[in-house]
Formats: C-alpha cells, sequence, structure tokens
C-alpha cells in the first residue's frame, strides 16, 4: 500500500488536547473517499482469510472503519464506549492515556467463546485504550483476537506496540 495519499491527507493539530501532545486528526482521511478505500482495501485484504466473526470498534473515530470493515466481512461489530452510553449491563475496564484515565464499557453479552475478534481503533499512541480494549474481549475467551489500527505514533517516545507483546497486531501507516 502507497501511504502517500494517507500522510498526505492526515491533519496533526499541535497542543490538543492539552499542551505537548500532537493530536493526529484521522477525520480528514475520513472524508477523503480515496483514501477511505484504500484503507478498507487494506484492511479487508489482511483480514478477509482470518475468520473474523465480531469487531470491536473503540469510541469513537474506530467505529467507522470498523463498521465498514464489518460490512465487506460479513461480520457483527461491536461497540466500545465511553460509560453511560450503552444501555444494557455491560463489563468495563479503566485504563491510564496520555492525558489522564478514562473507562470503556461493552455489553455483557457481546462477545462469546465461539468468536474470532478483530480489535480496532484510529490511533495507537500509549496503547492503554486499546489494551483496556483488549482485557475487555478476554472477558469473554474468544478463540481468537487480532488488533488493528490506522496510524502507530512512534516519533514522541511512545511505545504502544510493547503492550501487545505476543499479540497479532497490524497498523497501516507508521509516523
Amino acid at each position: 500500500m502507497d501511504n502517500s495519499l494517507l500522510i498526505s491527507n492526515l491533519r496533526c493539530i499541535p497542543d490538543f488536547p492539552k499542551v505537548g501532545i500532537n493530536f493526529r486528526d484521522v477525520t480528514t482521511l475520513y472524508k477523503n473517499g480515496e483514501c477511505v478505500q484504500m484503507m478498507l482495501d487494506e484492511l479487508e485484504r489482511i483480514y478477509k482469510d482470518k475468520g473474523i466473526t465480531k469487531i470491536v470498534g473503540i469510541e469513537s473515530r474506530g467505529f467507522v472503519m470498523a463498521s465498514a470493515l464489518a460490512a465487506r466481512l460479513g461480520c457483527g461489530i461491536v461497540l466500545a464506549r465511553k460509560p453511560g452510553k450503552l444501555p444494557a449491563t455491560v463489563v468495563k475496564e479503566s485504563f491510564s492515556k496520555e492525558y489522564g484515565v478514562d473507562t470503556i464499557e461493552m455489553h455483557i453479552d457481546s462477545i462469546d467463546e465461539n468468536d474470532t475478534v478483530l480489535i480496532h481503533d484510529d490511533l495507537l499512541a500509549t496503547g492503554g485504550t486499546a489494551m483496556a480494549a483488549y482485557k475487555l474481549v478476554q472477558h469473554f475467551n474468544p478463540k481468537k483476537v487480532f488488533v488493528n489500527f490506522i496510524i502507530e505514533i512512534t516519533d514522541e517516545g511512545l511505545h504502544g506496540r510493547d503492550l501487545f507483546k505476543g499479540i497479532d497486531l497490524t497498523t497501516l501507516l507508521t509516523i
């Protein structure tokens, strides 16, 4: 995959959400149809033969490609959301991120032991959010778990990938 189109369409916002953080804004990739098709084609290529039955999209930017890929793969989608957003009984996991502490939740009946799960989010930085999602998914004891991000940030001393040693993890773009 030629990443030059993605890189040229990726916006960086300095000092957001707080001073010292360079926020990579994937919404500029989502508004470009060619970028969306390129990312979706590559995700489908990577995961089409993995037997994925559920994709966990992490709130909120992870919902976009997770939903599109689920449609292509013919599998279900599960939402990993911030507290209070899901109406039924949930399991939850708290985590630290580069600018605070947060919690994500999933419905208690989202996944079962027969599922092969792909966890998807837009960005890997410290890895806290995705690791929390991974721990939630492990609560259900699925057959297999894969993890994917559109962007992995390594240029600011971030080593989120280190949290996922031994876990099948892919990214489309490394910065």
